[in-house]
């Protein structure tokens, strides 16, 4: 039988890894900003094997709209370039033979708006995630119940679970809102 303390922390911990990965994945959403977490899914293929970039080369930014890319190894230099144009992330970089420059080109009002739109898709998943948390714990209390745990125990901890979910919501919608305030600021 779990008991209430328990059931707090593993509900907590699920709200905040939600909270966590969506802060991750509004990092990677280009805003016109330079932002090298945008390049943290890129894969370069190093001697045969996938690489993340960061594991090859410096990334390093400079001032707000340029991104530099400094290979460790020289020789890597294209297959970088090659991975950055292949990627989604709609951008080009300058190649001089040392480094790679990335100037972060400034976004048309219609791209802003589908930024966006992915900003509100990607909070509402974390809004589901969260939901899902709190009615996972609300089944094992019940359950708890249906064990022995006396049902005022059970019903003041739902009380302490919806509390909870309340200040995870408002979280999301915090970082959401400073996403689109980003996104949409020219």
């Amino acid at each position: 039988m779990k008991d209430v303390a328990t059931i707090l922390k593993e509900t907590k911990k699920a709200m905040s890894e939600t909270i966590d990965f969506l802060d991750d994945k509004l990092a990677k959403i280009r805003a016109g900003k330079a932002n090298p977490k945008l390049l943290d899914d890129i894969r370069v293929n190093y001697y045969g094997n996938p690489t993340p970039l960061n594991n090859v080369a410096n990334v390093s930014v400079p001032d707000a709209k340029t991104i530099i890319i400094t290979p460790w190894e020289k020789n890597i230099i294209r297959d970088i370039e090659k991975a950055i144009i292949d990627s989604d992330l709609g951008i080009m970089p300058e190649n001089n033979g040392d480094l790679i420059r990335i100037g972060m080109p400034p976004l048309t009002e219609e791209r802003r708006r589908d930024l966006a739109k992915q900003v509100k898709g990607e909070a509402e998943q974390a809004k589901v995630s969260v939901r899902n948390a709190r009615r996972d714990a609300i089944d094992t209390l019940k359950k708890q119940v249906k064990d022995g745990m006396p049902e005022d125990v059970s019903k003041s901890t739902e009380g302490d679970i919806q509390k909870m979910h309340d200040d995870f919501i408002k979280k999301i919608d915090q970082l959401f809102a400073a996403k689109e305030k980003e996104i949409m600021t020219v």
